[in-house]
């Protein structure tokens, strides 16, 4: 299944894509897709409902993060050799984990807002996981049992925040509007392997990443795995998995470093295999 959360700010409804790729209304058999909805029992409810019978959604409405209510918003860093390369750090031994803040959370399409006085604002096209059960000490052979299912992730991050105010990466990751989710929550079922999706994103229409899954450092079942052993992943808890390179912060001319940052006015877009598109705007920052 493909579930998504449609609608104003505020006022999304829930509703799954079906198999022609239409837009069907779940608000009459649940009112929301929240963490309790997400365990295996509950989705298999949802996936013998007959889509044909809900209500079709006309136009194009906005989309949101596909989870309301997300919990802990879990970051991986440096989990592709080459990303690494080109942020001039070693690849690590184990998983480097962050935190985003959960305020970052938004829809795919919403507007990327530049923090006040930022001039290093990058993107990260990255593989999100959303958990279903909970999950304390998995193993790896048992952690994709507890993922509900994968999403597409943009991880907007401020470089000047993120490594020179403090080396805590947390500064320059939860930013409001830094953490675009979705448009699906594609279901495990649907997404037999994980380690095989390609991924890209392109800059005011010019291809910046390009990579797949294949080559992380750690698996997604590793991630899962790992992150139990240091907090209890719950329903509704999101983990990004970490970027391959092409990132703003590791662009180079002529073999020399040459960054390029976001700036008010550039557009993003960015996708991964069988989990939907984003499409950003970037603007300047105003007081909200």
């Amino acid at each position: 299944m493909k579930l998504v959360r449609y609608g104003a700010v505020g006022r999304e409804k829930p509703g799954l894509i079906d198999a022609h790729g239409k837009l069907r209304d779940l608000s009459g058999v649940i009112e929301d897709i929240t963490p309790a909805h997400l365990s295996d029992k509950e989705l298999s409810k949802l996936a013998r409902l007959n889509t044909d019978k809900l209500p079709l959604v006309r136009g194009k409405p906005r989309m949101g993060c596909p989870i309301s209510h997300v919990g802990k918003f879990i970051a991986i860093g440096l989990n592709y050799a080459d990303h690494a390369a080109e942020s001039n750090l070693p690849v690590p031994k184990e998983p480097v984990v962050f935190m985003k803040a959960n305020s970052c959370v938004q829809g795919p399409n919403d507007d990327i807002m530049l923090p006040k006085g930022s001039v290093k604002s990058d993107w990260e096209v990255e593989l999100g996981v959303v958990i279903g059960t909970r999950a304390s000490y998995v193993s790896q052979a048992r952690a994709l049992d507890h993922v509900a299912g994968y999403c597409t992730i943009n991880d907007v991050s401020e470089r000047e925040y993120q490594l020179e105010r403090g080396m805590t990466w947390d500064k320059g990751k939860g930013c409001d509007t830094f953490g675009p989710i979705g448009p699906w929550l594609v279901t495990r079922d649907e997404v037999p392997k994980p380690q095989r999706l390609n991924m890209w994103l392109d800059v005011n229409g010019v291809r910046m990443q390009t990579g797949n899954t294949k080559t992380m450092v750690f698996t997604v079942a590793k991630l899962v795995s790992y992150v139990s052993e240091f907090m209890t992943l719950m329903p509704g808890d999101v983990i990004t998995t970490g970027t391959p390179p092409g990132v703003g912060m590791g662009m180079k001319k002529n073999g020399k470093p040459a960054p390029v940052f976001l700036k008010a006015g550039d557009t993003m877009s960015l996708g991964i295999e069988g989990l939907g598109e984003q499409h950003q705007q970037v603007i300047a920052y105003k007081k909200h």
